[in-house]
């Protein structure tokens, strides 16, 4: 008999887990602890519509605060976890409280990763992870001023469309040789940096930092490996992130580059289970262990934990491994990624990129893996339902 539940974190997989709880028939205690001031919120628009002030922080709320009393579900904002006490089977709070709990779901999700850098912690430099680093973003986003961001990944340059339509002026530094290297091919590479140059940005790839240097305790300028500086007035740190996993590891449970679960979420304590951006399991889709940080993930893994947890007779341990996909929306373009691409050796472009709609089929072995669709959501729900054929000629539908 399952009497309490304990959720750590309250982002998108801590509210699914807790509501599919409650639709399976559980009917013990259920408490969520949020280390936010705010309820539960949607990340994603963080540096896109909420930056851009298009969306009030309201709208960000992923239930509305009524639906937490009517699943009775007790959600503690503020409430900061210190330690994991897996033989008492209980939390401490940083103010001292200590909770009981008979399961406990770990969702902790990711911050941004710190910069390694001399002069990271001048003012001026930030992050966005949260409500309350856009809010001081956008104080910061005036007009004229000048920003570098340093990082062209998915985050960095979001936030440059947005900035530059907000009239800033923004250098984009990006260590490896081409934007989004890790994730997508050379014609998407491309594709991106045109659109970016072409709106205002500066964009320099294959480029090291050194240091950030700063004046009376604020930025003014970013120091380049080959000795040359870029004076700016505000630095936006956009170098990936790390998964939240401290206080599982500090508390005995097994973690690698994330907390390490099963199928069914299931950590290396029998009682203890993780979903969403902090956790890696092991894929047979792909057969390699993954971490996933995007909003499907965290919806679709939160539920198979909750099935799990409401229907311990069947061995769930298998069930969970997804087909991935994600979004990025940068000016006028929607990027929709479906599957994986890492280890294709072949990267078939359908369309042409000088348009504003195409798509990458990436292929291993004869064999459709991922697609990228630019501005082109046929291709990328057909993706969706025929990653893993054979690739031909009309399995997805022209550019």
């Amino acid at each position: 008999m399952i009497n309490k539940i304990v959720v750590v974190g309250a982002g998108q997989a801590g509210v699914q887990a807790a509501q599919t709880l409650r639709q399976k028939g559980y009917e013990g205690e259920l408490v969520m602890l949020g280390n936010e001031p705010q309820p539960p919120y949607q990340r994603p628009p963080l540096s896109k519509k909420f930056l851009s002030g298009d969306v009030e922080p309201d709208a960000l709320f992923i239930r509305p605060e009524a639906f937490y009393e009517a699943n009775n579900i007790d959600l503690k904002v503020n409430a900061h976890v210190e330690s994991i006490d897996l033989e008492k089977k209980s939390v401490t709070l940083a103010s001292g409280e200590e909770l009981s709990w008979d399961k406990l779901l770990l969702a902790t999700g990711t911050r941004a990763r710190d910069l390694p850098l001399p002069g990271a912690e001048l003012e001026g430099v930030v992050t966005l992870r949260s409500i309350g680093d856009v809010e001081l973003i956008k104080q910061l986003f005036v007009p004229g001023k000048k920003l570098v961001v340093i990082g062209g990944g998915y985050i960095g340059l979001e936030v440059t469309a947005v900035a530059k339509s907000m009239g800033l002026d923004v250098v984009v530094l990006e260590a490896q040789e081409r934007l989004l290297k890790r994730v997508v091919s050379p014609d998407i590479s491309s594709f991106f940096h045109g659109l970016h140059s072409g709106n205002g940005a500066e964009l320099f790839c294959g480029t090291g930092v050194t240091s950030i240097e700063g004046t009376d305790g604020k930025v003014s300028s970013v120091k380049l490996a080959d000795g040359s500086e870029i004076s700016c007035d505000l630095v936006l740190s956009a170098v990936g992130a790390v998964p939240n996993a401290e206080l599982a590891e500090a508390a005995g449970l097994d973690v690698d580059d994330g907390i390490l679960v099963d199928g069914a979420g299931q950590t290396s304590h029998e009682d203890v289970y993780a979903c969403g951006d902090c956790v890696r399991f092991f894929s047979e889709r792909y057969g390699r262990s993954i971490r996933l940080e995007s909003v499907q993930n965290a919806i679709d893994q939160a539920k198979a934990v909750a099935v799990a947890l409401t229907d311990p007779d069947h061995d769930h341990s298998h069930d969970y491994d997804p087909l991935p996909w994600f979004w990025s929306d940068q000016h006028h373009i929607k990027l929709q990624i479906a599957g994986l691409s890492n280890g294709y050796d072949e990267a078939v472009l359908v369309g042409n990129i000088s348009s504003d709609s195409f798509y990458v089929a990436y292929l291993e072995k004869g064999k459709l893996i991922a697609v990228d669709s630019i501005n082109h959501p046929r291709s990328h729900m057909m993706a969706r339902r025929v990653i893993g054929q054979e690739w031909k000629d009309g399995l997805l539908p022209p550019a």
